[in-house]
Order: C-alpha cells, then sequence, then structure tokens
C-alpha cells in the first residue's frame, strides 16, 4: 500500500519536537497505534514509538519484528528510526530505552493505563526519569491532512461513494438487515478497502430510530425506510456515508423528516469555511432542525474528524462544559486541511429516524465533498 515518503515522515517528527519545549518533555513515548503508524508508516496492533529530540525507536515485539525491520530496510519508515525487539515485555523494554536517556519524557495520556504508568514510572524513577502525562501531542499535527493524506482520502470517498450507490439500488424487500450488511461488507473489499472502518449499519422500519443500530435479523418490508451507514478503511485511512432508502413511496413524515435533515446537512456545510468555529458548524445543523421543529430528535454531534481513526478531531459538536480533557472540543477553528463528516439525523422512536452523511474537506473556498451520491431520499 502507498505509505507516506520519508521526508513528510521527517516532517511530522519535527513538528512534534517543536511542541517538546512547551510541554516540559525532552521525549514522548508514543503508545497510540494510530499515532505510531502517522510517524513511522508502521501499522500492527502492538507497538510503541519512543521519539526524542534527536533520536527516534520503534519498539516492538517478535511478531512484528521481521515486517519493522523490512521498513527500515527498504528505507520506508521514519529517517534515521532505530528498532528495539521486545525480549521480555513491552514495560522493561521501555523501562530500558528510558533509563538510558534523562529528563522529563512525555507519555500519551489517552493511551496508557493508570497500571502501565505507574510501573514505568517506578521502574525509571531511579535513574532520575520523570514521566508526564501529555494529551493531544501528535494529534495536534494530525488533525490537519497533507497532500498525500488528501489523495487518499479523495480516493476513498469516491470508491466509497460507489459502494452506496450500488448497495441503494440493490435493496429489496424479503432480506435481513445482517444480510444486507454481509453483502455491503463484501462490496467494500472488493473495491479495494482492507476492511469496514466500523460495524456496518443497516437498520430497517423502527430500527432507523437508533442512531447506532446493529443489524439484525430483521426483514426488510415494503413501506419500510432502511438506513445504510458503512464506512471503508484504505490504506489505513477511513471515510464514511450515510444515506436512507423507501422500500415504496414514503410517508409524509418520512419525506417531512428527510427534507429537515437535507436542510440540516446544507446549512452545515455552507457554513464551513477555514476559521468557522466547529461549533458553528453544528449549530447551522441544529437551527435548521429547530426551525422545523425536530431539534429535540437531534441527539448527536454534527460530525467527527476523519483519518487514520474513524473517529478523531475535530469533533463538531456543541461546546462540552467542562471541556474534554485534552480540549479537543473546545473554541476548535476550522483550518484548510480539515476532514470531517457532516451526519445530522433524526430519531424519533418507535416511529423511524433520517441520517444523512457525507466527508468533507476545508478548502480555502469552504470546503469540498469527498463522498458524492444524491442525497434525495432513494425510493425503491
Amino acid at each position: 500500500m502507498p505509505l507516506a515518503p520519508g521526508i513528510r515522515l521527517a516532517d511530522r517528527l519535527a513538528a512534534l519536537r517543536a511542541r517538546f519545549e512547551g510541554a516540559g518533555v525532552s521525549a514522548l513515548l508514543v503508545t497510540n497505534p494510530a499515532n505510531v503508524f502517522y510517524l513511522s508508516n508502521f501499522r500492527g496492533s502492538a507497538g510503541m514509538l519512543l521519539a526524542g529530540t534527536d533520536h527516534v525507536t520503534l519498539i516492538v515485539d517478535a511478531r512484528y519484528a521481521s515486517a519493522a525491520q523490512g521498513l527500515l530496510d527498504s528505507y520506508a519508515g521514519c529517517p534515521g528510526m532505530g528498532l528495539v525487539e521486545v525480549t521480555s515485555s513491552y514495560e522493561e523494554s521501555v523501562a530500558a530505552l528510558l533509563r538510558a536517556g534523562s529528563g522529563r519524557v512525555g507519555v500519551e495520556a489517552d493511551h496508557i493505563t493508570v497500571a502501565r504508568h505507574d510501573w514505568l514510572a517506578a521502574a525509571v524513577a531511579a535513574a532520575g526519569i520523570d514521566l508526564r502525562p501529555l494529551t493531544g501531542a501528535v494529534e495536534a499535527a494530525r488533525v490537519v491532512k497533507d497532500r498525500e493524506e488528501l489523495a487518499t482520502l479523495r480516493d476513498a470517498g469516491e470508491r466509497l461513494s460507489q459502494v452506496m450507490a450500488a448497495a441503494l439500488a440493490g435493496l429489496r424487500p424479503g432480506r435481513a438487515e445482517r444480510e444486507v450488511a454481509a453483502d455491503i461488507d463484501h462490496a467494500i473489499r472488493v473495491a479495494g478497502f482492507e476492511g469496514p472502518a466500523f460495524e456496518t449499519i443497516v437498520a430497517a422500519g423502527a430500527n432507523t430510530a437508533l442512531p447506532h443500530a446493529r443489524p439484525g435479523p430483521r426483514v426488510l418490508e415494503a413501506g419500510d425506510l432502511v438506513l445504510l451507514d458503512f464506512g471503508g478503511t484504505l490504506d489505513g485511512y477511513c471515510v464514511d456515508m450515510t444515506r436512507v432508502a423507501s422500500l415504496g413511496p414514503p410517508g409524509v413524515n418520512a419525506a417531512a423528516w428527510h427534507d429537515a435533515v437535507r436542510a440540516a446537512h446544507a446549512a452545515a456545510l455552507a457554513a464551513v469555511r477555514p476559521g468557522a468555529a466547529a461549533v458553528d458548524i453544528d449549530a447551522a445543523a441544529r437551527q435548521a432542525l429547530d426551525d422545523r421543529g425536530l431539534g429535540g430528535a437531534f441527539t448527536h454531534a454534527t460530525g467527527h474528524g476523519l483519518g487514520i481513526e474513524v473517529h478523531e478531531a475535530p469533533r463538531i459538536g456543541q461546546r462540552r462544559t467542562p471541556p474534554a480533557p485534552d480540549r479537543s472540543d473546545h473554541d476548535v477553528r476550522l483550518q484548510i486541511g480539515m476532514v470531517f463528516t457532516i451526519e445530522p439525523g433524526v430519531y424519533l422512536p418507535p416511529t423511524g429516524g433520517i441520517r444523512l452523511e457525507d466527508d468533507v474537506v476545508v478548502t480555502r473556498a469552504g470546503c469540498e465533498l469527498l463522498t458524492a451520491v444524491p442525497l434525495d431520499l432513494y425510493v425503491v
């Protein structure tokens, strides 16, 4: 799969190191797999990265040693990156590396357990090493996508749109939600994705009123609304999309709900521009639904960031008080290159619900849609 070029990894590492002084650290222990991948091109279910002011070391166990060495041998990893293979445990290997250095070392507070932090802190205290919890040190750079990342996300958005168009056209009464979901998951892989970005949602009838319904044995019936929400991971990057179909002419309520959500979707898109507050994008969608008497039926944020993770910064939602620990949703201003979803919805149990979701990138002129399937209520 395409990987970030070495010069891009070097830039990312330099940007991280530039934050060290302000954070009061001389190194950062990276334990979030998404951040390890972002900085090194290494992908695995386990692995850590120790980034110092003048060194960077990838730490992996025997399962990934050959793959990690292959990155180094092919010059596909971060320039100058060293490799340490775990011999006993990750904690002991990391502690040995930390004891060889000095000063204060940052740890990713969102991605290290209290038990692991306390063990490491005790293991390195005698060497004068002080661990300092940090949040968002790598994510602050990840929130703005570079040229290579945007190329991957555009490609992924086009592929996902084709899967969605085919999935809508293929809906028929008589099939269970989980059968439709299985077909979609297969189509995602056939389209070139590594796999679904999350568990595919196929919700029919009253189940459309559940924002995160899980596909089950319910059989699609004539007259049902059917909500499809799925995503794919392409070359390590995630995209996400939602559309709604009606199996036969929609009822008056369903048509009105869909029109309201479409208006909210349009209002949110119109508000996207560099410098706009993320909370204002959410407010625009919420106001459109309030104007139609449906504001109380909108029960989640308007959007979430996309990238290596299917849910990452920025959060496009109402301001939380107090703010999140990493302040990821507090006074966030949009920047060119940010990628996120726009996905307003209304949910009226036990009757049904509507959600429309697209992926956008912030541009100088406003925003660019990465997904492209008509927003009409698709009638089968």
